[in-house]
Formats: structure tokens, C-alpha cells, sequence
């Protein structure tokens, strides 16, 4: 038996704790239920992290509505997670989706025996609304809020669970063998696909490219919010990652390990790239290359040694800097630099599974560094292309619809004025207001 549970069945014993059971009889463990909820109440406290980057990342007049956008979000995101996301994603079938387990209850499918139904629906929960978070910043200051807030609807309901069911719920790809722990793909990258197709359809904010091609800066308003909500989304990744293995067992200290390394390995990459690059150790490139760390070791973070997590995370914060300027010269304007933390490194991440994979902590399957040859990481190629492309084209698909329909940009009025004023009626900071031309 494991300490954790003989002090458990001490407590038991004594009349401290209560057992607890499920509906058909099962034992639930009683302290891998109380880590499992610590770790969605983790994650779910992410979204203020989200909120803060965002808003620290863009100018003052938008303040409000983007913290409007993230406040929302978790009720957008649980309530069509429990109406019909969770059916999709974790019910039983063997197509493409699950086809029971809507409106969830005592009775839905539990892939996680140990734990009661609606801790493990919480905990995904946090995870979709994580995901729906992606989107808010990468679209921000000219999104409409009733077109986000039904645009994040629809996913959370249909276009999430797809990809979450064939990865997570049983579907082809996990039986393929392709792996993805706590969500680089299914999370992360499902956001940065859906975030890219919103982005395309919306174009740049007003004033950000020059009719000449060059770009200028837009300057966020409050680095030291964006460094707080960095710290906030640090902290809740220690839920996010350790949680997914959804039992408080000998596995959780190194995954906490791997998440931390990766993370510092994404602050160093990143911060010495921008210092050569740019001239100057960017924090908001310091910001994102922890975060884009975090996003790299989401994936393999439970299979890989803590060497292979350094270098992971190391090449994370390389990537999101030259990403970020990479869609820059493309004119495809992402105001918190979204897409090159979640997009580009949610894919590296999953496919540094099929390189760092270590034997020893993936029943013997090993990636390319190992000696296991390309098979690994052939797996995760076509997962990464499969989930892709299903996010990507029915988002976009989505995001058109809502562009010919209710419209998807506020007008140039309220974009120059501000969203908080167009779109919210009140201002962030009372008194404050912002001229601008452009």
C-alpha cells in the first residue's frame, strides 16, 4: 500500500475521514481526490494569469474588455463543457466522438476509476477553458465580445472535445500510441490553430502596418500586470501538468521537476535570443519564454529526463522570439504574441515527445535520442498534422460564419476609441482617457 493511502486508511480508521464510493460501489481514493481538485483549482486560476498578460500586453482603452473576455470565459467554457464537450470527448464510442455522457452527472463515463466522475470533469473543465483563454489574446483590441463569447461557445461544445477524444478519450490516435500528456496538442496547440484562423480573418488592429509594409510597435500599457499574470499562469502550470497524472503518486515530483526546468530553460532561451536579436533583454520575450517552455513540456513532461526537459524548454524560448518575429513580417498581428507560445511550441512540444522520450518512464517505448528510431516520433507527426487540421478548418469555418453574420471586428470608431468605451461603457482607469489617431 502507499503511505499516502495508509494515512488515509489511518484517518479512515479513526474517524477523521469518511470513505467515500462511487454510485456502483467503487472505493474512490480519497487523497488522489483532494490532489486532483488542488490541481483544477490550479488551473483554473490560470484564467486571472491569462487576464493579466493580455491586458498587461495591450493599451489601456481595451482593459475592461479584456478582462470582461477572460472573466466570462470559464462560464462560457464549463457550461458547454457540461452540456455537451465532455459527451464528445470522454463518452463511450468508437467513431470519431463519444456519443453519451452529455449533461454530466453521477452517471457519465469516468476514465479515471480512482476519483470521483465530477472532480475529473472539473479538472477538464479548467483545461477547456484554458484553451478558450488562447484565443482572447491573440484576437484582441478589435474583437467583438458577443462573437468571441460564442465563438469560444462552439469550441468548448464541439471543436475541442474532437481532437480531446481522439487523444485522451480513446480515440484512433491514442491507439496509435501517440502521446500527449497533459495537452501541448489537445490544449495548446488547438488554441493557437483556432486563435491563427480568427486572426487571419480579422486582419491587423488599425496603425500597425505601414502602407510601405514596415510594422509599429503597439505598445502594451502595464508590463508589471503582464509580469504578475506570468507569474499566475508559472504557478497554475504546477496544477496543470502534475495534475494530469491524476493520482498523487511517486510520478508527481518529477513531472513538477520536468514543468520547472522546461520553464527556466524558456526564460534563458528566450531572454538571450531577444538580447541578440533585439539588443536588449525584452522581459515581454522574458514572459513569453517561460510560458512557451511550460507549453513545450506539457506534452512529454511525465516521459522525459530532466536533462531532456532542459533542452526542451531551452529551444521553446528560441522559438517563440523568432516566431513572434517571424508573424510579424507576415502581417499577421498577434497583440501577446499567442500563436508563438501556444501554436508553434504546442507542436514542438508534442513532437519532442518522439525525440526525448526516455524508456525507462514510457513502458519501454523510446524516442530518437534513445534509440527508438522514427517510429515515435512519426506517431506524433500525424497527430500534430490530424488535430491540426481539424481545428484549424473547422474554426475557420466558424470564424466565417460569424464574420458574414453578426461580424466578427468592431467598428473603426470603437477601435480607435477603445472597446472599453464601444464596447463595455466604462473605462479601466477612472479618469484616464486615451487619444489616439490610430
Amino acid at each position: 500500500m502507499k503511505p499516502a493511502n495508509r494515512v488515509a486508511g489511518v484517518l479512515i480508521t479513526c474517524g477523521i475521514l469518511s470513505p467515500l464510493y462511487a454510485d456502483d460501489g467503487t472505493a474512490i481514493n480519497l487523497v488522489d481526490t483532494l490532489w486532483v481538485l488542488t490541481a483544477a483549482f490550479l488551473v483554473f486560476f490560470m484564467n486571472a494569469g491569462f487576464a493579466f498578460v493580455e491586458t498587461g500586453f495591450c493599451r489601456a482603452k481595451n482593459a475592461v474588455n479584456i478582462l470582461g473576455k477572460n472573466f466570462s470565459v470559464f462560464a462560457i467554457a464549463a457550461i458547454a463543457f457540461w452540456a455537451v464537450g465532455y459527451g464528445l470527448m470522454f463518452g463511450t464510442g468508437a467513431g470519431l466522438v463519444g456519443t453519451d455522457s452529455f449533461l454530466v452527472d453521477e452517471t457519465a463515463n469516468n476514465p479515471a476509476s480512482n476519483i470521483p466522475v465530477f472532480a475529473f470533469f472539473f479538472f477538464q473543465a479548467a483545461f477547456a477553458a484554458a484553451g478558450c483563454s488562447i484565443i482572447s489574446g491573440a484576437v484582441a483590441e478589435r474583437i467583438k465580445f458577443i462573437s468571441y463569447l460564442i465563438f469560444g461557445f462552439v469550441l468548448v461544445a464541439v471543436i475541442y472535445p474532437l481532437g480531446g477524444h481522439w487523444v485522451w478519450g480513446g480515440g484512433w490516435l491514442s491507439r496509435m500510441g501517440f502521446h500527449d500528456f497533459a495537452g501541448s496538442t489537445v490544449v495548446h496547440s488547438v488554441g493557437g490553430w483556432a486563435a491563427l484562423a480568427g486572426v487571419l480573418l480579422l486582419g491587423p488592429r488599425l496603425g500597425k502596418y505601414m502602407p510601405d509594409g514596415t510594422s509599429k510597435a503597439i505598445v502594451g500599457h502595464s508590463i508589471p500586470l503582464a509580469t504578475l499574470g506570468g507569474f499566475i499562469l508559472w504557478l497554475g502550470w504546477f496544477g496543470f501538468n502534475p495534475g494530469s497524472q491524476l493520482a498523487l503518486d511517486g510520478n508527481v515530483p518529477r513531472i513538477a521537476l520536468t514543468t520547472a526546468l522546461a520553464s527556466c530553460a524558456g526564460i534563458l532561451g528566450a531572454m538571450i535570443t531577444a538580447w541578440v536579436v533585439g539588443g536588449k533583454p525584452d522581459l515581454s520575450m522574458i514572459i513569453n519564454g517561460c510560458l512557451a517552455g511550460l507549453v513545450a513540456i506539457t506534452a512529454p513532461c511525465a516521459v522525459v529526463s530532466t536533462l531532456g526537459s532542459l533542452f526542451i524548454g531551452g529551444i521553446a524560448g528560441i522559438l517563440v522570439v523568432l516566431a513572434v518575429y517571424g508573424f510579424e513580417r507576415l502581417h499577421i498581428d498577434d497583440p501577446v504574441g499567442a500563436l508563438g507560445v501556444h501554436l508553434v511550441n504546442g507542436i514542438w512540444g508534442t513532437l519532442a515527445v518522439g525525440l526525448f522520450a526516455a524508456p525507462r518512464y514510457m513502458d519501454g517505448t523510446a524516442g530518437l535520442f534513445y534509440g527508438g528510431g522514427l517510429k515515435l516520433l512519426g506517431v506524433q507527426f500525424v497527430g500534430v498534422l490530424a488535430v491540426g487540421a481539424a481545428a484549424f478548418g473547422l474554426s475557420l469555418g466558424l470564424w466565417a460564419v460569424l464574420k458574414s453574420t453578426l461580424g466578427i471586428r468592431v467598428s473603426r470608431e470603437e477601435e480607435i476609441g477603445g472597446l472599453d468605451v464601444g464596447e463595455m461603457g466604462m473605462e479601466a482607469y477612472n479618469g484616464f482617457q486615451i487619444f489616439t489617431t490610430s
